[in-house]
């Protein structure tokens, strides 16, 4: 006797008494952040452990006479076991407590907090940068694949691929800072002071980093877009005689933006790591300059505080990526 089956929203076949519960792939989604989280915040409290011989005595340096050692040992935790070490660790963290920095002996989260907005607004500025330039060509690119506009915009976008962040960023500065003095060359003004003088100072760093970005997402789309207009449904919708470019934006675009929206997810932590070499070279008070700062001077607090800061940006992003793509495909939002 055959099994009686249910008809899925996605309209797929499912046995009778298995049909999925909807908190069930939320369940698991939290599941996996929390084991990441978890490893990452070990991994940043084992960082003391990879320093050879005693942590404080190489804080400190040569000249420390050993009750200094021990003084720093005890304070920051160095001479106490891994597992208690890092549970006390986690039980601060928890609280908001990340240790106090070993250079200012301020809070590191206070710290940290201090010049996130600054990496913040560099990062999601360029890409929107990168994303405002690169949907419409790539759009128009795919749909006149083969065209001279096509092959103009594909070799645009191979050269700059070959581009570093760095060599973008010195060109932009003489360009536009030294040159024609649209930008100042350095420094930042907060968002407090104005939007005019802010937009002044970031936009400068943030097209130097979308610079980097902007050719893999033209790329990208382009080829999804390319692909998608062979597709019987959008055949269909010309052939009804709809305007082409209500066919693109809203027939080929959506299913076309599932890979572009997983880069861009993961271009988040690329521009994060980028923005340490655009920061230093626009002396801005970010997060780029405080790791600059805290890794020559062994100042331990503060590194696990970034690096855990950019593990649960990541978590939080990739949280988001899976939230977009039951918005734009349908059929994933039915499963």
């Amino acid at each position: 006797m055959s099994v009686p089956t249910l008809e899925s929203p996605a309209g797929t076949a499912t046995p009778a008494g298995r049909r999925s519960r909807p908190g069930v792939p939320l369940v698991r989604g939290l599941l996996r952040l929390l084991a990441v989280l978890l490893l990452v915040t070990l991994a940043a409290t084992a960082l003391v452990d990879l320093i050879p011989g005693s942590p404080a005595a190489a804080i400190l340096g040569p000249t420390a006479t050993p009750d200094q050692v021990a003084a720093l040992d005890a304070e920051y935790g160095f001479d106490r076991p891994f597992p208690t070490r890092y549970l006390d660790w986690l039980g601060s963290a928890l609280t908001g407590d990340l240790g106090n920095s070993i250079q200012s002996r301020q809070p590191v989260l206070d710290t940290i907090l201090a010049r996130l907005p600054v990496t913040l607004e560099i990062t999601l500025l360029a890409l929107a940068i990168s994303l405002l330039i690169a949907v419409p060509l790539a759009v128009y690119s795919g749909y006149r694949a083969g065209g001279r506009f096509d092959r103009f915009v594909s070799a645009t976008s191979s050269a700059l691929l070959a581009v570093p962040v760095f060599v973008a960023a010195v060109v932009l500065i003489y360009l536009l800072a030294v040159e024609l003095r649209w930008f100042p060359v350095s420094g930042w003004s907060p968002l407090s002071e104005g939007l005019t003088d802010n937009l002044r100072h970031a936009l400068l760093p943030a097209i130097a980093l979308a610079v980097g970005e902007l050719p893999a997402f033209l790329r990208l789309l382009r080829g999804d877009v390319a692909t998608t207009m062979r597709e019987d449904f959008v055949r269909t919708a010309t052939a009804r005689g709809l305007p082409p470019r209500y066919i693109l934006f809203r027939h080929v675009l959506r299913p076309s933006s599932l890979s572009l929206v997983t880069v861009a997810g993961v271009a988040l932590g690329r521009l994060l790591a980028g923005s340490i070499v655009v920061e230093s070279l626009f002396a801005l008070p970010g997060l780029g300059g405080l790791a600059i700062q805290s890794v020559p001077a062994k100042d331990i607090p503060t590194v696990q505080g970034l690096v855990v800061l950019v593990a649960v940006g990541y978590v939080l992003v990739n949280a988001a990526v899976d939230a977009c793509y039951a918005v734009l495909d349908p059929r994933i939002r039915a499963r």
